[in-house]
This record gives structure tokens, sequence and C-alpha cells, in this order.
């Protein structure tokens, strides 16, 4: 294509790209066959609540991802030793000047690039500071094979206007491939934008996972939310789509869009497809008991299972993988997974939650592991069907970190525990300070921090459950949050819109230490099987800290998605017990609660309020694009304005099974003491 029509070719499709807007560049790549499809930014972000001994930078950079697509008449090789250059650097140059985190570039590879022709191509990279953040550009030079001159483009890293918010793949319980997606569109421009079709790239397999292939576009088969596809200004829209079985392996989808001039935007995602579904893990669950196990005492995994969690950091554990206590009591995989042929396969994968290895390596034990290494340490698993995740530590710096895994998760506990972040630096009691804990509010701010680092993709979060350890923080006695101080903690997580809550730690010994916590772990469990629908197919569209006198007073989130909303009103008027040395709430209070919806949930057909107890009415209004709630609550209030007739008998319906399952158990350590005792026996047992 001679370079003039491919100049106008990009000019007339101004892409918006997730997170940027794909603007017209120079370049001279016509001859070589290679085309810029789009500029996928993510712009850090760095938190203004939370308070460390050390300096925060605010010098912010974002994280990078360029669409390139193979233009030519044939396969491009792309070997390691490729020269590319941007500002002049090569990526090994960035990373030991300390301008960039990590990258994903041909250089850091060790097999050559084989792009098909029409095939796509991304390339990634993670600027630390403000000199790669948005507002700037950067010229990417590349040479490629006999080529006469190297090749040179723009990139303009550029704050978004429209982008992809979340992007999820679900599926039927008896597949591990997922079969649909659902995908959120924010619209922060000035006009409307319409959602006309999408289409994903696929490798031709695994092994090829670089190569994106361009798969039929979707139009009719997309059923969007609104139904007319139009999301207005500084709103929310989406659509869901029947793809059938999708392979596990990474992709781009592509969104197409058009703005009020009805000129074309296009949203581009990258993510490994993985089948979403909310697993809750119960942490180091493979105690040693003496010479057997924790995981092969049915006592226990009655435990773990009445408390409704399905996964754990455990890998293999003979008898008990290998045994029909497994089938009865399965709990996913959490670990390394290696050797990687024993477990890409089918009969394992439905077994496998992620791999999860590397700890904190924003710790590293004393060392920091470096993100380039992470990034080196997850190569493996790339060409697999197994999704990675690891442990971000501390929000100040895990901005570095973003984009490294598939399924990103961090652990922040609030009361009595090690934390990055000091705690006597928090003015929030009246000039009170304190050491032995920090406000539980700080874990929504580093949930929605995390969430927006690693967009679209879906990410996790550790909350603190029981633990028999930690003791002598600022001389409070109690190791474990109370039961006020857990729900608390795991609901500024899900308000958030994580897809999966991994307690720390429900170990026997931990369980057996704080047996308090088991009854309140049990009733978050349920309540999140109950709504576990809306939180993998919304994306959380609102958060508002509301003030009474000048103080915080509740924190209230939405998340949104086409059966509805779940709306959460968080109490923050908490005080700071002196003597206890705990958090401890106020009785249920009048309350006036105002939520923004997404103007596609205009026309809701009731709204109630919901908890492990049951479901019941509330004095709601609807009204242009909000919902006015009068209440009493203190703590957590959880309501659900639900988008079609039936969601209330649905959830009912759901509670009552989850009670069954959990009755049917016979088993209620948390709510009889001669249950109790037969783990308290069962651990001392193992220690004499």
């Amino acid at each position: 294509m001679h370079f003039h029509s491919l100049f106008i070719s990009i000019v007339a499709r101004m892409q918006f790209v997730l997170f940027a807007l794909c603007l017209p560049f120079e370049t001279t790549l016509a001859e070589e066959g290679i085309s810029l499809e789009g500029v996928h930014v993510v712009p850090h972000v760095q938190s203004t609540e939370m308070r460390y001994g050390k300096k925060a930078d605010f010098s912010l950079g974002a994280r990078v991802e360029i669409f390139l697509r193979n233009t030519s008449k044939e396969t491009l090789t792309l070997p390691a030793s490729t020269e590319i250059r941007l500002r002049g650097q090569t990526p090994s140059e960035l990373l030991k000047a300390d301008e960039w985190a990590w990258h994903d570039l041909p250089s850091a590879w060790t097999d050559p690039l084989q792009l098909p022709q029409d095939a796509l191509t991304v390339w990634s990279w993670n600027g630390k500071r403000a000199p790669w953040g948005v507002g700037k550009q950067a010229e990417l030079t590349l040479t490629l094979p006999n080529a006469p001159q190297p090749s040179r483009l723009k990139v303009s890293i550029d704050k978004p206007d429209v982008w992809l918010s979340a992007v999820t793949f679900l599926g039927e319980d008896d597949s591990v491939q997922p079969s649909s997606m659902s995908f959120h569109v924010a619209n922060e421009s000035e006009g409307t934008v319409t959602l006309v079709a999408c289409r994903l790239w696929l490798p031709k397999s695994n092994a090829t996972w670089r190569a994106l292939v361009p798969q039929p576009w979707i139009r009719a088969e997309m059923i969007r939310f609104p139904q007319d596809g139009m999301i207005p200004a500084h709103e929310r829209g989406g659509a869901r789509v029947s793809t059938g079985p999708l392979p596990l392996t990474y992709a781009a989808l592509e969104v197409q869009l058009t703005d009020a001039e009805g000129q074309p935007i296009t949203a581009w995602s990258h993510q490994r497809i993985k089948r979403e579904i909310f697993d809750i893990s119960g942490g180091w669950v493979a105690d040693k008991l003496g010479k057997i196990n924790a995981l092969q005492s049915e006592p226990y995994l009655k435990t773990l299972r009445r408390m409704h969690v399905n996964a754990g950091m455990h890998q293999e554990v003979p008898g008990y993988s290998d045994s029909d206590l497994f089938e009865r009591y399965p709990l996913k995989y959490m670990n390394r997974l290696q050797p990687i042929i024993d477990y890409d396969t089918d009969v394992m994968l439905p077994r496998i939650h992620a791999v999860e290895f590397l700890g904190e390596p924003q710790y590293g034990g004393g060392t920091p592991v470096s993100p380039q290494d992470v990034w080196k340490a997850f190569t493996p698993y790339a060409p697999t069907r197994l999704p990675t995740s690891v442990t971000h530590s501390e929000e100040r710096i895990w901005r570095f970190y973003a984009g490294l895994s598939d399924y990103p998760h961090y652990d922040a506990y609030r009361v009595t525990a090690p934390a990055a972040d000091s705690w006597s630096r928090y003015d929030r009691w009246d000039g009170e300070l304190i050491r032995w804990g920090a406000p539980l509010e700080t874990i929504g701010e580093m949930s929605r921090s995390l969430r927006e680092l690693n967009r679209p993709r879906p990410v996790a979060y550790w909350s603190q459950g029981a633990h028999h350890g930690w003791r002598g923080y600022g001389g409070r006695e109690r190791s474990s949050p109370t039961p006020d101080e857990l729900r608390l903690q795991a609901y500024h997580g899900l308000s958030s819109r994580i897809t999966s809550l991994y307690w720390f730690n429900l170990s026997l010994r931990s369980i057996l230490a704080y047996p308090d916590l088991m009854d309140p772990i049990t009733r978050v469990g349920r309540e999140i099987r109950m709504l576990e629908d809306y939180y993998l197919e919304g994306d959380a569209t609102h958060h508002e800290r509301i003030l009474r006198d000048g103080k915080p007073d509740w924190d209230l989130d939405v998340i949104a998605g086409p059966r509805g909303a779940v709306l959460f009103a968080l109490d923050l008027n908490y005080r700071a017990d002196k003597q206890e040395r705990v958090f401890k709430f106020g009785a249920p209070r009048d309350t006036r609660f105002q939520f923004r919806i997404p103007t596609y949930l205009n026309a809701i057909d009731e709204v109630f309020r919901v908890d492990a107890d049951g479901l019941r009415n509330v004095d709601a209004t609807v009204n242009d694009g909000t919902i006015v709630i009068h209440d009493e609550a203190s703590r957590v209030a959880i309501y659900v304005a639900a988008a079609k007739p039936g969601e209330r008998t649905r959830i009912e319906t759901n509670r009552q099974a989850l009670i069954a399952a959990e009755n049917a158990l016979d088993f209620d350590p948390g709510g009889k003491e001669t249950d109790l005792q037969v783990l308290r026996k069962l651990h001392d047992s193992s220690t004499k």
C-alpha cells in the first residue's frame, strides 16, 4: 500500500483503544507491511489516602500496549535480535535507567515471532514515572529483517476518553472453557458513543499465542446494554456476547463504536481467556498434623465446605488429591503447578484456580524481585492454559508490577498484622493515633487502585480471616479481627468488584484459635454465592465517600450489569476503642442513601435488601440514574436493584439451597460445641 493512502486510512479510523485514543502517526512502515492498529494505555494511579513511613512518589507513568498488524503478503519473522528502540534507547537500556519497570518486547523473548499475513501481535511496557506517563509521546524505531532502513512510529500515550472497563469470560459449570463474554464500556468523552460490533483475535494454537488472527465480526449476536447501544457522555454501557467454546489462551478483543458525528472509535483489550468463577480460598489449608495432613481429615474439609471455601494454597496432597475426599470436598489448586505438563491437562484444569508461587515479590523476603524478573518467571506459563496470579503488597509501588499476571491480587490487613503502610500516621479518630490498626476503608482504596491499574482484567483480594499469630501490635491482645472487623474488610474489597476472595488464614490451627469467626466467614461466603452472578457479569461503576460534620460516615459503591446492580453502604462511623483496642460500631441509624446507577438500568423492577439471613423490602425510589433508599443500617448494608422480574425469587431460592447444603454436612463447629471439640481433638492428637 502506498504511504499516502495508508496514512489516510489510519486517519479515517481515528481509533480509540483501551485506555487511550489512537491518534494519527508518522510512519514508514507501509513498505515493510506493519501497521499500528491501536494503543492501550493504562494510566498509573497512586492513592492520596494511604500513609507510609517513606514518602510516596507521585510522578506517575503508564502501562502501554501497542497492537501491531502484519499488512504484508507474507509471514514476518521477528527474532529477539530485532533492533527496537524507543526514544533512541533499547528496552534493556530503559530498564537499566529505571525509566521502565518491565517490558514484553521481542528482545525479552527466547523464540522468534512468526507473524502471518493480517495477524496481530501485542507489545507492552510499563513506564515508571511521568516522562512515560499520559500526555507524552514515544518514537519507536523498528529495523525489520532485510529492511533497507528503520521504520518509525510515534506512539501517543494519551489519557483515555473511551475504554473497556471490564472484560470477563463466562461459561457453564460443566466446562472450563468459556462460551460467552461480557464487556463494559466507560465513556468519559463529552458526547454519546454507540456500540456497533466486536470481534476476537485468537491464535491458531496456544504455542503461537503471540500471533493473533482476526475472527468474524459479531453484530446481531451482541446483546447490548442499553439495547440501542447508545452510551451517553460520562456513562457506562456494554454487551453480553455468545461466542461458543473459546480456547484458553491469550486474545485481543476489538470493539467498534461511533461517536456523535458517526466517526469510528475502536476500543481494545488484550488478556488471557479464562472462565471466570468466583472462588473463595481458605489460604494455607494443607497443614501438617503429625503424620497426616489436615486435608486428609473429613471434619476439617466439612468445616471449609460449610464456609463455602472451594480453593486453597496447595498443589497435590496424597491421601486427599488422589482420593474420593477430593471428589466430595474439592479445593482448587493455587501453587507453582509444575511440572507444567502434569497440570495443563483436561483432567487437571477443573482443579486449578491459578498459578501462584512468587509470594510477595515487592518484598521478596527482604530483597525485592524486580518486575522484569516476575515477567520472566511467568513466561513458561504463557503458551499453556494455566492462568497466573501474583500477590501485590504495597499500593505505593505496586503500579510498577501492574499487568504482569492474568489475575492479580493483593494482601493487606487492617488489625494486628504486618503492613506496608504506617498505621500510626493515620489521623482518623479526632487526633488519636493508634498502632494496632488502620482505617478499614483503606481496603476499598487499595482494591480500587489494583482494579484500575489492571483493567480490564478481573482482580482478587486476600482478606483478613482467622490467624493465630501476630501478637503484640500496639498492645492489642486479639491477633485476628473481630467479626465486625472481618466483615467490613471483606466488603470493602467485594464492593470494589473483586471476582475471588482469599481468606488469610483458615488453617486448622487458626480457626481453632478464633472459632467466633467461623460463622461470620460462613455468612460472607453465603452472601457471595447468593450474588456471585452480579460480581462476575458486572463492573464497578460508582464510588462515593459520604461525610457527616466533616467526618467519614459511609462509603457507597455500585456494581452494575445487565441483570441489575448491587448497592453497598459501608459504615465509616466506627471508633477505635482505647481499652479493648478494637474497632467498634454503633447501633443501626436512620439513613438516606443515594446511589448513582448507569442509565441503562433506569427501568428497575424492584429494590430489596439482602444478607445471609434473608431478603426484605426497603423504601426505595428510582429516578433519572439514581436510587434513593431510606433504611436503618450500620456496618454493612447490601441492596439489589433488579432489572428484571424474578431476581428476588432466584436469589432467595439460591439462599435456601446454600443453607440446605450447609445443614446437609451435619457438622457446624462454629455453632455446636461438640463439633468444635472434634476439631480440637484432631489438632491436639497431632501435637502429642
